[in-house]
C-alpha cells in the first residue's frame, strides 16, 4: 500500500500534513510522495496523474485507504467510476451511534473539535451536526450513494461488528474479494493490530448514548432494512422495535407474489 495511510485526494487533494511528513521505505515509495507532491500542487482534480500514482507497484495491487471517500458527492464519484470502471470499492460499515462518537472522541483529540462536556446532551448533539460528523454516520445513505455508480460485482460491504468479532476472518474476506492472497502474511502486523487502542475517548454515559441512539433511531432501521447482516441487530440494541423489519420484509414479498402472478 502507500506509504501514506490516507491519501484524501478526492476530498483535500492530498493537501494533508500525513503526506508531508511521510517517510519512503524504499525507492516505490519515494517516487510515489515524489508524485502525489506535483498532483497536489494541481488545483484540480487530475485522475490520469492519480492513477500514476500506483505505477510504481507495477503488478501488485495497491489502493487508496481514505475514510473522508464517504463523504463524496454524486459528480466526483462519478468522474472516479467512469474513468476507473473496474475499481472495487470496500465500505466498512459501522453502528451509527459508535460511528459518530468515535468520530467526535477522534475529532477532539485531533483538535478538529472544540473540547466539549461529553455528559451534556445538548452539547453533544450539536456537535453531532458537524458535517464532518453527520455525514460519516449514515452508512446506508453512504452504500446507496456509491451504489449508483460502483458496479454490484465491484463493490462489498463489511462490517465493524465482523472486525471485532473475528478480525483474521474479515481480512481473508476483503484480501479475497480484492484478489490477493488471504494466505499470505501482512508484514509484522496482526489482522487485530488497532493503533488508536490506547487513544483517550470520553466516556459515553447510559444517557448521552441512549439520546444518541434517538437522533439516529431512522438510520439505524435503515441500516437494518438496507445493509442487513450484523446491522440488522442494531436498533435492538438501543431498545427500537424490529417489527418494522418484518413489515418491510413482507411488503417486498407482496410485491414479488404479485410480480409472479401478474406474469
Amino acid at each position: 500500500m502507500p506509504p501514506v495511510k490516507e491519501l484524501h485526494y478526492f476530498d483535500e487533494l492530498s493537501r494533508t500534513p500525513s503526506v508531508a511528513s511521510a517517510r519512503a521505505r524504499d525507492g516505490r515509495d519515494l517516487r510515489f510522495l515524489e508524485s502525489i507532491k506535483r498532483l497536489s500542487a494541481r488545483s484540480h482534480l487530475d485522475l490520469e496523474l492519480y492513477a500514476r500514482l500506483f505505477a510504481a507497484k507495477e503488478a501488485l495491487l495497491s489502493g487508496d485507504i481514505t475514510p473522508a471517500y464517504s463523504m463524496l458527492n454524486d459528480e466526483v464519484i462519478e468522474r472516479i467510476v467512469s474513468y476507473f470502471p473496474n475499481l472495487k470499492v470496500i465500505f466498512l460499515a459501522r453502528d451509527p451511534v459508535e460511528r459518530a462518537w468515535s468520530q467526535l472522541s477522534m475529532g477532539v483529540r485531533l483538535r478538529n473539535i472544540s473540547p466539549f462536556d461529553a455528559t451534556d446532551i445538548d452539547e453533544v448533539i450539536r456537535n453531532l451536526l458537524n458535517p464532518g460528523v453527520l455525514l460519516r454516520s449514515h452508512p446506508s445513505k453512504i452504500v446507496a450513494r456509491w451504489k449508483r455508480y460502483v458496479r454490484a460485482e465491484l463493490f462489498r460491504v463489511y462490517f465493524f461488528d465482523d472486525l471485532e468479532r473475528n478480525p483474521a476472518e474479515l481480512r481473508r474476506s476483503i484480501v479475497k474479494f480484492l484478489g490477493a492472497d488471504p494466505e499470505k502474511p501482512s508484514g509484522r502486523l496482526k489482522a487485530d493490530h488497532n493503533s488508536d487502542a490506547s487513544g483517550n475517548k470520553p466516556r459515553l454515559t447510559t444517557k448521552v448514548r441512549s439520546r444518541i441512539a434517538q437522533f439516529f433511531e431512522q438510520e439505524l432501521k435503515a441500516c437494518a432494512v438496507e445493509l442487513g447482516g450484523p446491522a440488522r441487530q442494531w436498533p435492538a440494541r438501543y431498545g427500537f422495535s424490529l417489527l418494522f423489519i418484518f413489515w418491510q420484509l413482507a411488503d417486498d414479498l407482496d410485491l414479488f407474489l404479485w410480480c409472479d402472478w401478474m406474469k
